[in-house]
């Protein structure tokens, strides 16, 4: 592996949270329902799915992994920018363009075989997009003032959708009916902002629930991410460090659980709630923890190298997970036959071929990765 003065730990948690996306090429959900009463295959198609409302599985862990990681990176990236000379009425409208582009990728990404440009908001990329300006500007600030941004972005937003009335039933009741399905106020908002672009029908809910408004908390995860970084850059003493992630893990863990059930405010990913963004910031903590101990305090990098291959090409990864499966599929089809990932049986060829997909899409990322080619915006 070449020699780098790169934060391992990033780059491989990265890494791994891309890894978490393209594997959706497994199918392990097909392979699950293929064997009914397998527990061992119905706990992996759990962890590969996202859960229908409250609560938390793996898969879920992957948009707000991505969202913290972007405030991770951030002290680093303005850090090395200065170096160059780099002065805030510079950067300033660079980190414009680069919330414009992201956000302008995710519609594209997300327009794929639709009939025309499918104005939605509720894509990673797009919800990183229109907070990511908002968060560089907060780099700039004191940590007090980047907490005190968070605590009024997550009450603020649980305030508004306190105060929104409920008007039709659902699967919360009582107080918690405010933040219902396709009956709230991120649904009011986007049933008035999204028929505001030209559509092929009007919207009325999205099916999975996701809400432009989301990218609001998802800045607060972002901010999470920001003091972390902070702390990485800052860090003198590695075991210091180590109790601050997982202290500040430990602590988002435990105030999204109180708030869950307490009835306050419920932990659901869709919709990104302010319980949310506590518990999976907290996740996130423990996670890049983690990576931290095992990359830059145990010094144990070898292993890491397959997910830095991913994690340093974040965004390339994420266009050919949406670009690739399609034709690599058709590729095998084409030249190995409609069964040819049958050969263990039926129910593992979903698996077998989605293995074969997942490793090609690992060596175009290590070919860039070996020539230096990395997509940034």
């Amino acid at each position: 592996m070449e020699k780098t003065n790169r934060n391992l730990a990033i780059d491989a948690y990265r890494g791994f949270v891309m890894l978490l996306m393209m594997a959706e090429v497994l199918e392990l959900l097909r392979v699950s329902r293929a064997l009914p009463g397998n527990a061992f295959w119905a706990f992996l198609a759990f962890n590969q799915t996202h859960v229908s409302w409250a609560g938390c599985s793996l898969h879920d862990t992957i948009q707000p992994g991505f969202s913290f990681l972007v405030g991770v990176a951030l002290p680093y990236s303005i850090a090395a920018r200065m170096a160059r000379g780099g002065t805030f009425r510079q950067m300033f409208p660079h980190a414009l363009w680069r919330g414009l582009l992201l956000a302008a990728l995710g519609i594209f990404l997300r327009s794929t075989d639709k009939a025309q440009t499918y104005f939605t908001f509720e894509d990673t990329l797009t919800q990183i997009g229109l907070g990511y300006p908002l968060l560089f500007l907060l780099a700039y600030l004191r940590p007090k003032w980047q907490w005190t941004a968070l605590g009024a972005i997550l009450f603020g937003y649980w305030l508004a959708w306190a105060l929104y009335p409920p008007t039709l039933p659902g699967a919360y009741t009582g107080f918690l009916a405010h933040w219902n399905k396709g009956n709230n106020f991120g649904n009011a908002f986007d049933v008035w902002f999204l028929n505001l672009f030209p559509r092929v029908k009007p919207f009325v809910q999205n099916d999975g629930g996701y809400l432009t408004l989301s990218f609001i908390p998802t800045l607060g995860t972002m901010i999470l991410g920001l003091a972390a970084g902070q702390w990485m850059r800052a860090a003198t003493a590695p075991a210091i460090l180590m109790r601050r992630l997982i202290a500040a893990g430990g602590a988002g863990i435990a105030a999204g659980l109180l708030l869950h059930f307490a009835g306050i405010c419920p932990i659901v990913k869709r919709i990104w709630t302010p319980s949310w963004t506590l518990f999976s910031g907290g996740l996130c903590f423990l996670f890049l923890a983690a990576f931290y101990w095992a990359t830059e305090v145990k010094r144990w990098r070898r292993w890491a190298f397959p997910l830095i291959v991913v994690g340093t090409n974040s965004i390339a990864a994420y266009v050919i997970a949406h670009f690739g499966e399609r034709f690599f599929l058709d590729t095998l089809r084409i030249h190995l036959g409609a069964h040819f990932f049958a050969f263990l049986g039926a129910p593992y060829e979903p698996l077998l071929r989605g293995l074969v997909v997942l490793s090609l899409y690992w060596l175009v990322l290590w070919w860039m990765y070996r020539r230096k080619i990395f997509l940034k915006i």
